[in-house]
């Protein structure tokens, strides 16, 4: 029997595995999802879950009960060799294995992108992963109670400074709502002084958000500059320390809490191809194909995929949006490389970009109208119970939203992670931490690189 290896089981990954179990005959292919997670992740919403407003559980969907046919290798994809059509992974308990193939589907996608600035990877926090959101929720409120606690202004100062790095949707969207959360919990800590809560917002291009075009970006930085976040535009971090961040325009800010959204970069295993790499994203043809490589497939944040509805030599954004569609046309190619079809380009219709800022707030553009205020956070809202996997987690979000507008936020600590450095390299790399192998696989990749 034919196999047909799937990588990563994110928006791609698993739509993938979901169209090729309607579309396999009985019999025809074996699919193995190769993942270190049992589930698939609505990331869209992380900042909610951080926020509070939704439960971590809302947000994923379990693979063992969606999938029916697929197998699944818990570990990660860590080198893919296409002369000898195998793929070697590290399994969650540290066990090697190689999976042969005779059709992959490379869909491993992206970890948070980070730069040689001193002090990032010690003292910074992400926001790409359901253990970072949970983390941060727990960091936040802690970092207000002990600032009450103490006497100590400098101490204060430090612990209700919280800095985001990045004004792209995820930065944009976890600095409106956590600044939502921090600041009505003050009302908890009346001893606390309201005016030492400090929100900043920095990035080095000019506009926010600057896909969304220049009105929307206007009328989101409005909404955050009057609930009191301090945006600035043309900067970004220098160096960080564990109580404080100095910026490029000279600026140190007093802090305890940077998160960084800085953008996003494919993960190692990308880079074992030895094919052609664009920043990093895996070069593949409009079929999704790897050019000279027949039966391997790339797509979503890993891969670059042309964009034929866009201006020549452009490629389709890292968004869950194309890899969930990709992941249809990569199901059908997969087939066709299996039965000697006819390969099918890519193409879509941009459905517009939604970014919730909190509270009623948001702004979103629907096939090219602009939104905002509660007219666009009720478009939002109806975008991801759409787009949300499944009708559990539909059902479970729309749950969290009116038991979240009823009762509002419990405000406390679930120290799931309190004994965890949680730092980038940490969260995001979990699964092979936990194996203690992540350094010997980081040399690896990098020897091949």
């Amino acid at each position: 029997m034919a196999r047909i290896a799937i990588v990563g089981s994110g928006f791609g990954g698993y739509s993938c595995a979901r169209h090729l179990e309607r579309w396999l005959k009985p019999g025809e292919a074996e699919i193995v999802l190769i993942t270190p997670k049992d589930y698939t992740l609505y990331v869209p919403l992380l900042p909610q879950v951080a926020a509070g407003v939704l439960q971590p559980r809302s947000i994923v969907t379990p693979l063992h009960v969606r999938l029916r046919d697929a197998k699944l290798l818990p570990g990660v994809a860590m080198d893919v060799d296409l002369d000898r059509r195998s793929c070697e992974v590290l399994k969650i308990n540290g066990d090697v294995t190689h999976v042969p193939f005779d059709v992959i589907v490379l869909a491993p996608g992206s970890i948070t992108r980070t730069f040689d600035i001193p002090g990032l990877k010690e003292h910074a926090r992400g926001m790409k992963t359901l253990a970072e959101a949970v983390y941060l929720r727990d960091h936040s409120i802690a970092q207000l109670e002990l600032a009450a606690s103490s006497s100590d202004l400098a101490e204060q100062a430090v612990r209700c400074g919280f800095l985001v790095v990045g004004g792209g949707y995820s930065g944009v969207e976890t600095a409106a709502t956590l600044q939502l959360v921090t600041r009505s919990a003050l009302a908890r800590f009346p001893d606390l002084d309201p005016g030492l809560l400090r929100w900043t917002l920095i990035d080095i291009a000019p506009r926010l958000m600057p896909e969304l075009g220049e009105q929307l970006g206007a009328d989101a930085m409005r909404v955050l500059t009057k609930r009191g976040i301090d945006v600035r535009l043309g900067v970004t971090l220098e160096s960080l320390t564990a109580g404080s961040a100095k910026l490029t325009d000279g600026a140190t800010l007093p802090t305890n809490t940077v998160i960084w959204t800085a953008g996003v970069t494919p993960r190692p295993v990308v880079s074992s191809l030895g094919t052609e790499t664009l920043k990093g994203r895996l070069v593949v043809g409009a079929d999704l194909q790897v050019p000279g490589h027949d039966g391997v497939f790339g797509l979503g944040d890993a891969a670059a995929v042309p964009d034929l509805t866009g201006p020549p030599g452009s490629v389709c954004g890292q968004t869950a949006q194309h890899a969930e569609r990709q992941a249809a046309t990569a199901a059908r190619n997969a087939l066709a490389a299996l039965r000697g079809g006819r390969m099918r380009y890519y193409r879509h219709r941009d459905l517009g970009m939604v970014v919730d800022l909190g509270g009623m707030d948001a702004v979103a553009r629907p096939f090219g109208m602009d939104l905002s205020g509660p007219v666009a956070q009720l478009v939002t809202r109806g975008y991801h119970l759409l787009t949300a996997p499944s009708g559990r987690s539909r059902f479970r979000i729309s749950g969290d939203w009116l038991m979240n507008l009823a009762a509002g936020d419990d405000l406390m600590r679930l120290d799931f992670l309190k004994d965890s450095p949680s730092t980038l390299e940490e969260l995001e790399n979990m699964p092979t931490r936990m194996t203690g192998r992540y350094e010997q696989i980081s040399q690896t990749v990098g020897h091949r690189q």
